[in-house]
């Protein structure tokens, strides 16, 4: 019996070693096809790890901010060889994309302050593999309501993409605690604080707090405003660095890669290495754990006010993750949900899936819930009139706030990165303001022609990446401007 048994533990682990050579051996294969790496994806700039940031303050990140940005000139700008010296690329300092032309490159932390004594401080924390131009808008919103604000670049963004395979997400929670104690040292301690976080950052502004509830060397926010947060993702993430295994072995570098492609936005990634996707499955499981902790024994009745803004449809973050493994656990401390519909009066509403019919009633629990609900969406199927359906906490009847905002005709749902963006935002608006000049314009492209002929996909062309609600958006937030007051502890 034992030797039966043992020959066939003996046959299930080569078995298995085997399955598990081949499935590596065709991911070193794979990995080749495609573009080759870069100097953007092989040079790693050397940025300050989670235990350097506990200790350093703001003036010690921004010193060494500009070490990295000075090492990414000398490093890859200056050594760029002369078939990557094309005005497509954001590496290229005669690109008229180089962020180094510009009057402010937007990759870099900044501080926004107000006239006069500040009413308050609020931090800002930006998505993966982007930067902190994507929340300056709502960023000059508070600094003309008298906040001082403060966006920080977390570790290893705004400068190449290689610098993405070496972070941990622990090194951007250290940079978001680095970025709390500034804004709350410029500000009284009675004055109120806030924090916005989107999609990582969302799920980087969720975490903080939740360490708050019990550190009390962590200073609670009075609100948290969360835009298309990442709160859960594929389950297949926890996978990811399964794939990047070749790339010990240095020619199948590129197995380190999601994807390879060429950098002509100047304020975001394109190419991604698998350790986003890995250090973002952790970040999320660290939430999940410590948010059904909290709940549990209800610790979670600390946390301030949330309010998260998320479109139904969102192919990088999950929709209903946000509602299960946050906000069904949630008590009822005045936090709100609203989320964006598709577009429902989309003259080509058949070709989307029949799934997107019941989204809503798929994703949401049945009311009473614990938490404020609006779903902006149509009024009616086929109508272009849209409104904001209200559901109260504790309610199950719903009330009816019409809206004067619509979605353009040829637009069917927001996407995961249109959220924070007006629609005249000058690089990703469907409308772009001259007022500001970045070369390129990504959000009011309208291609037509035949497929191979753009070095991009055309995925990437057709998702929108301006939110038509914007302004909406901007007002509820600013609703929590007003209301913020000082979060006893």
């Amino acid at each position: 019996m034992r030797s039966r048994l043992f020959r066939y533990v003996k046959r299930t682990l080569i078995g298995g070693a085997l399955v598990a050579v081949t499935l590596l051996a065709v991911r070193a294969w794979d990995s080749q096809r495609g573009a080759p790496l870069e100097p953007w994806h092989t040079y790693i700039p050397h940025e300050l790890k989670a235990p350097d940031l506990e200790r350093t303050d703001w003036a010690g990140y921004m010193k060494a901010e500009d070490a990295i940005f000075e090492s990414v000139r000398r490093e890859v700008t200056e050594k760029l060889p002369e078939h990557d010296r094309v005005p497509v690329n954001r590496y290229f300092a005669g690109s008229p994309i180089y962020p180094g032309k510009f009057d402010q490159d937007w990759n870099r932390s900044y501080v926004l302050e107000p006239e006069g004594t500040p009413a308050g401080a609020v931090v800002f924390l930006h998505g993966l593999t982007d930067s902190p131009y994507s929340l300056r808008h709502i960023a000059r919103r508070y600094q003309a309501h008298g906040f001082i604000s403060v966006a920080i670049r977390l570790p290893a963004h705004g400068t190449v993409p290689g610098a993405l395979t070496k972070v941990d997400w622990e090194d951007w929670q250290a940079a978001t605690k680095l970025a709390v104690r500034e804004a709350h040292r410029r500000i009284d301690p009675s004055k109120p604080l806030h924090i916005i976080g989107f999609s990582n950052g969302g799920a980087l502004a969720l975490k903080y707090a939740l360490d708050a509830i019990d550190d009390p060397g962590l200073v609670m926010p009075d609100r948290l405003f969360l835009i298309s947060p990442m709160i859960g993702i594929t389950s297949l993430a926890r996978f990811a660095g399964l794939a990047g295994w070749p790339a010990i072995l240095p020619a199948f570098a590129k197995a380190a890669w999601i994807v390879v492609l060429p950098e002509f936005n100047p304020f975001k990634y394109n190419s991604f290495p698998i350790n986003g996707a890995t250090q973002s499955h952790r970040l999320t499981r660290a939430i999940q754990e410590r948010v059904a902790l909290y709940a549990g024994d209800g610790r979670l009745r600390r946390l301030p006010p949330i309010l998260t803004f998320q479109s139904v449809i969102d192919f990088t973050v999950s929709t209903r993750a946000i509602i299960s493994a946050l906000y069904a656990h949630l008590p009822e401390n005045g936090s709100e949900l609203v989320l964006f519909d598709l577009n429902r009066a989309a003259k080509f509403s058949p070709l989307l899936r029949s799934a997107t019919d019941t989204i809503l009633t798929r994703i949401l629990p049945a009311p009473p819930r614990r938490f404020r609900t609006i779903v902006v969406t149509n009024t009616a199927p086929g109508s272009s009139s849209m409104a904001a359906i209200v559901t109260e906490s504790g309610e199950s009847s719903e009330g009816t706030m019409p809206l004067e905002l619509s979605y353009p005709p040829d637009v069917y749902s927001l996407s995961h990165v249109a959220l924070p963006f007006p629609m005249n935002d000058s690089l990703y608006g469907l409308s772009p303001n001259d007022s500001e000049e970045f070369g390129i314009n990504l959000g009011a492209m309208a291609s037509r022609g035949e497929r191979g002929a753009l070095i991009i996909s055309l995925d990437s062309l057709l998702r929108v990446s301006s939110n038509p609600f914007f302004p909406y958006l901007v007002q509820r937030i600013e609703e929590g401007i007003t209301a913020g007051t000082r979060q006893s502890r």
